[in-house]
């Protein structure tokens, strides 16, 4: 199996800040605090989609950054909370934290989600504030700061194209133009010693692994050349993909 990988940085939103506000009325002239909390800021969650394949999508998307929560207002009305971010992966993809390389989630289910970044606590309003001795603080907090982090997302994979042959039959060469991989090209045979993957992605927006496999050479099996060992990585027996066979 093989691993398909990309780094990407997220930031859940900012809570709203709570307000300073007060009662305004006709007859009420002492009439107290009355500024709302914030509201919370927008949650970072990672959901599993069945329908992907691929990391393909976050090579051109790498940044995601969820709403902030809206500002507390007058009367103690509460700011409206942030709705959530959901970002939508293959299954099988494991999130990871960059820095420290920590595995936050492994999704595997259809569906199955993962909180990868909390949202922003809201700011609390001033009438959270009043007490006997200040019963009109004018005072409010704000909201707490989204959480950023950079994540580097892992997937792995089995190809669902593989490309044998001999070697220097122009296997590596077809990857490279048919996907934005680069192996190794050389005029001279084993220049491929291990599967190179590339990501093919159509016209109508699908894609799929295309897989360069070492060349093959009579008595492989025996461990002439560079032998079968890249074939059994691949699962060749476990697990079926469409081959395409190069010839001189």
């Amino acid at each position: 199996m093989f691993i398909d990988y990309v780094n990407i940085f997220i930031k859940s939103g900012d809570g709203g800040n709570g307000m300073v506000a007060f009662r305004r009325e006709k007859y009420v002239p002492d009439g107290g605090p009355a500024g709302g909390d914030g509201g919370k800021g927008g949650d970072i969650i990672f959901r599993v989609d069945e329908g992907l394949r691929t990391l393909m999508d976050f090579r051109y998307q790498k940044h995601f950054k969820a709403d902030r929560g809206e500002h507390g207002r007058s009367k103690n009305q509460h700011g409206k909370n942030a709705n959530p971010s959901i970002v939508l992966v293959p299954p099988g993809t494991v999130v990871k934290d960059k820095e420290s390389g920590a595995v936050i989630a492994d999704l595997t289910e259809h569906n199955e989600e993962a909180l990868v970044a909390k949202g922003g606590r809201g700011g609390l309003g001033n009438t959270r504030f009043a007490t006997p001795k200040n019963p009109a603080p004018e005072h409010a907090e704000n909201g707490e700061p989204g959480i950023e982090r950079e994540l580097i997302l892992e997937l792995k994979l089995l190809a669902d194209v593989g490309l044998i042959g001999f070697p220097s039959v122009g296997k590596s060469t077809f990857l490279s133009v048919a996907t934005s991989a680069k192996p190794k090209i050389a005029d001279y045979p084993f220049t491929t010693i291990k599967p190179n993957l590339g990501v093919v992605q159509s016209e109508d927006g699908r894609s799929f692994v295309l897989a360069d496999l070492p060349g093959l050479i009579e008595g492989a099996h025996e461990g002439v050349g560079l032998g079968h060992q890249s074939y059994d990585t691949l699962n060749v027996q476990k697990y079926s993909f469409t081959l395409l066979t190069f010839q001189v």
